[in-house]
């Protein structure tokens, strides 16, 4: 599971593959049509997904966003994603089955949220490969 060119930008819904860095923002492509636009970082924030991990109750340690997305998509079948619109319950009781050591304290319901909006945009577009698959991919090239 390769994350390191998408990039989700703040005022922007979805994800978006980063084409080129300048100085005054970045050039990044529209995943659904390939067109690809200036975001300039002056109106814009951006969050690499490759650097996002989630709080554990382990001190020292938190979770890497592809190992959270990969858990996820081993346990798709079995426990799909619940809406993003449920109740907050739900939602964590969802998350405590993918992640089960999450800090409760430090990982909001919105992060949440936020996560399972982006790893289904990212599932519908199938750009999400269990980690062993990845790897065996990387290894060909």
């Amino acid at each position: 599971m390769n994350l390191e060119k998408l990039v989700a930008i703040s005022g922007r819904s979805g994800i978006f593959k980063m084409a080129a860095n300048r100085q005054n923002g970045l050039i990044v492509q529209d995943l659904d049509n390939g067109k690809k636009f200036f975001a300039p970082s002056r109106k814009h924030q951006f969050t690499p997904l490759e650097s996002i991990s989630i709080y554990t109750n382990d001190q020292e340690s938190t979770a890497e966003l592809k190992h959270v997305f990969n858990s996820m998509l081993e346990q798709l079948e079995s426990n799909p994603p619940v809406a993003v619109k449920s109740n907050s319950n739900e939602i964590k009781h969802y998350f405590t089955q993918i992640l089960p050591d999450f800090d409760q304290d430090k990982v909001l319901v919105s992060d949440i949220k936020k996560l399972i909006k982006w790893f289904n945009f990212l599932n519908e577009r199938q750009l999400l490969k269990p980690l062993v698959e990845a790897a065996v991919l990387e290894e060909e090239e």
